[in-house]
């Protein structure tokens, strides 16, 4: 863990980005807050994703403490990933992004090229 410490930033608003840069984190950390879910279901909720960057996405946010992995001893061996409370926490913060970033489209007169955003309040349990 003092490896990836040494890598992040010192500055607390560029670690924050750093953690979550990449094409595919905030979507696939979304479908993690609905619970675990299986490699194979990532796949068929983010198609678009390659297997490969996929495995390599859910490896950096597992090495940032965003994701669990849990490997279950059964035959086949079945694996599982999770939000952490840490990944979780970041719910409001992507929801944000979203919708800066709808607002900047808009602004520039391009917000027919924005797509909605997945990532929505949720409702309490």
């Amino acid at each position: 863990m003092a490896d990836i410490i040494k890598r992040l930033p010192s500055l607390p608003s560029e670690r924050a980005l750093k953690v979550i840069a990449g094409r595919w984190k905030a979507v696939i950390l979304y479908h993690l807050f609905d619970g675990p879910r299986r490699l194979s279901e990532l796949r068929r909720l983010v198609p678009a994703v390659s297997q490969k960057v996929l495995i390599q996405q859910l490896r950096e946010m597992e090495e940032h403490g965003l994701v669990h992995r849990e490997i279950f001893r059964e035959v086949p061996p079945r694996v599982e990933y999770s939000a952490t409370a840490l990944g979780k926490s970041l719910e409001p913060v992507l929801l944000a992004l979203c919708e800066w970033g709808q607002r900047h489209a808009e602004e520039l007169g391009d917000f027919d090229q924005v797509g909605d955003c997945i990532i929505r309040p949720r409702q309490s349990a």
